[in-house]
């Protein structure tokens, strides 16, 4: 899995994210998940710039954040270092992460969509195989993923634009699909830039997904030794329902045996 477009969108990506109020509405459920593992220690993976896991480790949990994205760790332990809080962060991705930690985690975290970045299904039993080898027998595995089998029913290809201002800079960030089958999409993400009056500064940056659908996952997850597996609909705990759910959040637990 490549990361130019998550090394170019490093700088941004804190000013495209309304963290304020993402973490208000995904912790509550997040935690009540690792409560009932009663987890301490949790490696979030594809962690990007850190957010979820200072947010963590500011309730009191052992956390370890790793990112494929060089760019995106760096600034992970620049708000780590703003934040004064003491998270190690790695630069691996998906199959490498068991290499790149040391011992086993309570909970292991996969948010933002960012499955679906594994292209295909010898890649995807790789990394949930390598997910598990993190995790202590009964660990939890949470996924966060969009519910790709309604943006492919619907041929749902533009998601809400964001915007954000400093001062007299401004951005605005806007996310489309392209279409190359119900196996791959493109993911584009444009940057659009201004600073007052001036002209606006583009970037287009894009990466391949998988849009993994339901159906793939769930045996890809027993195939890899989890069991216990539940799928919500959202990061408030409602039901799954593939035609209407925008997410598609899974929790599953690694096998004692």
């Amino acid at each position: 899995m490549g990361t130019p477009l998550y090394d170019a969108f490093s700088d941004d990506y804190d000013r495209f994210v309304d963290w304020e109020g993402r973490l208000a509405y995904e912790l509550p459920f997040l935690q009540a998940q690792l409560e009932a593992v009663r987890a301490r220690r949790v490696l979030d993976v594809a962690c990007g710039t850190g957010v979820h896991a200072l947010a963590l480790a500011e309730r009191g949990y052992d956390v370890v954040g790793a990112d494929v994205s060089a760019g995106m760790i760096a600034r992970a332990r620049e708000n780590a270092a703003a934040a004064g809080r003491d998270v190690r962060f790695v630069v691996a991705g998906f199959g490498a992460l068991a290499g790149a930690v040391e011992g086993r985690f309570d909970a292991l975290l996969c948010l933002g969509n960012s499955l679906p970045h594994v292209l295909t299904a010898p890649a995807l039993a790789a990394a949930l195989d390598d997910m598990a080898a993190c995790l202590r027998p009964g660990g939890l595995l949470f996924i966060q993923n969009r519910n790709f089998d309604r943006v492919l029913q619907e041929r749902q290809r533009w998601m809400p634009p964001q915007d954000h201002r400093e001062g007299e800079r401004e951005w605005v960030f806007m996310r489309f699909y392209d279409w190359v089958s119900n196996t791959r999409l493109t993911f584009n993400v444009v940057t659009l830039y201004r600073e007052g009056a001036d002209a606006w500064q583009q970037r287009v940056t894009a990466t391949e997904l998988w849009p993994l659908r339901q159906g793939k996952l769930i045996p890809a997850l027993a195939g890899a030794g989890f069991g216990t597996i539940t799928c919500w609909g959202d990061m408030q705990g409602a039901p799954f329902d593939c035609a209407e759910s925008t997410n598609l959040i899974i929790t599953a637990r690694r096998k004692k045996s």
